[in-house]
């Protein structure tokens, strides 16, 4: 039996209203989302990822006491951090965001690990919430290798102290100040039975700042602990906590690297002479700067570390800051470009105390030089 007309039309009105509304729960579901809890790790190296793009993870490696840590949608916060170590060992643990390669776990879409001389750029932004009932610092990792590892410890690590509470201190001793990405840091070095540490520390604790990754790397270059034939594995940004840290928190953080002909800094296949006259309490230094390559060098910048006691009075031929520490010797209007096979000298007057000595390392532009 063929249905009437009215039933037809019926049958079709009740399948558009359905369709209607499933067109409008869709529509529905599309603007407004169910958002997603936070994601609370107390496993000893459990990790989770944020923004498709960078681990979270727990990283309690020095303590049997539980800590947990909360991932959130820009960073993550410590929930739970029990008991505590001597302070003057090493700390509970690691809890840290990062970009790139630890213990085998990479990031997801990672650039890292990259050859130091094809990073141009390493841009990165954080922001620290902190707690004043715990001892802890908060650190900045940047992790160093002559190979592109991505399974355990890399020969050296940088880490940038943004905030110390309670008497604990890096790694090594103090070998002096600098002035990096326009701050002034205490320097200290050492080696913690693993691998090297490159440590600077933040007179006042700094909440939020956004810098270049490569301007620290172009440090540890220019004291010997790396080349621009090593590798960046990993920039990491977290905590240590000693006693207690529950609160602490990352609130944001970002890191890129932008790779390419840039190099870290301009590359430069270079070559550095440090002539020296000495007296009882002062010296001189002329520095002649080869450029070996086959391109001009452009806005040269030398970077070196005077030794511990030595300071600058007086300058010729490049602006040379700080006066002491880690120092970056810049062209001028007249010779700020070397060209291939050619040469540009520059001198400065100074004082020391103890046993004088000549820098180990130079780099020219974030490359190392070598000596001669």
């Amino acid at each position: 039996m063929r249905p009437s007309k009215h039933h037809a039309r019926g049958t079709r009105g009740l399948l558009g209203a359905l369709l209607t509304a499933l067109a409008a729960l869709a529509a529905l579901l599309t603007v407004a989302p169910v958002a997603q809890a936070d994601t609370t790790i107390c496993e000893q190296y459990g990790s989770t990822t944020i923004q498709d793009r960078y681990v979270v993870q727990n990283n309690r490696w020095g303590t049997g006491d539980t800590q947990c840590v909360t991932a959130t949608d820009s960073g993550f916060r410590v929930t739970q951090a029990d008991g505590s170590v001597p302070t003057n060992g090493a700390p509970k643990s690691y809890p840290s965001v990062y970009n790139g390669c630890h213990y085998t776990n990479c990031s997801p879409g990672t650039r890292l690990p990259a050859r130091l001389g094809t990073v141009s750029a390493a841009p990165t932004s954080i922001s620290y919430s902190y707690v004043s009932n715990a001892v802890y610092d908060a650190a900045y990792d940047i992790w160093l290798d002559p190979t592109p590892r991505t399974d355990g410890v890399n020969k050296t690590e940088i880490m940038v102290w943004f905030n110390k509470v309670g008497s604990i201190q890096p790694v090594g001793s103090q070998v002096g100040t600098a002035t990096v990405a326009g701050r002034t840091w205490q320097v200290w070095s050492g080696n913690n039975g693993s691998n090297d540490v490159l440590s600077f520390v933040a007179p006042s604790a700094i909440t939020s700042w956004s810098f270049d990754v490569m301007d620290f790397v172009r440090q540890a270059v220019s004291r010997g602990l790396a080349q621009d034939s090593w590798y960046l594995t990993s920039v990491q940004a977290g905590f240590e906590p000693w006693q207690n840290g529950a609160g602490l928190a990352v609130n944001s953080f970002s890191s890129t690297v932008e790779t390419g002909s840039g190099g870290s800094g301009n590359p430069a296949a270079c070559k550095v002479a440090y002539a020296t006259n000495v007296w009882q309490g002062g010296f001189t230094a002329d520095v002649t700067v080869t450029n070996t390559g086959s391109s001009p060098v452009s806005d040269w910048k030398l970077a070196f570390a005077l030794p511990a006691g030595q300071k600058i009075t007086s300058a010729w031929g490049a602006g040379v800051t700080p006066s002491s520490g880690a120092v970056t010797a810049s062209g001028l209007a007249y010779n700020a470009q070397i060209a291939p096979g050619g040469q540009v000298s520059f001198g400065f007057q100074g004082s020391y105390t103890g046993t004088f000595a000549k820098p180990t390392g130079f780099s020219l532009n974030g490359t190392a030089c070598a000596g001669g």
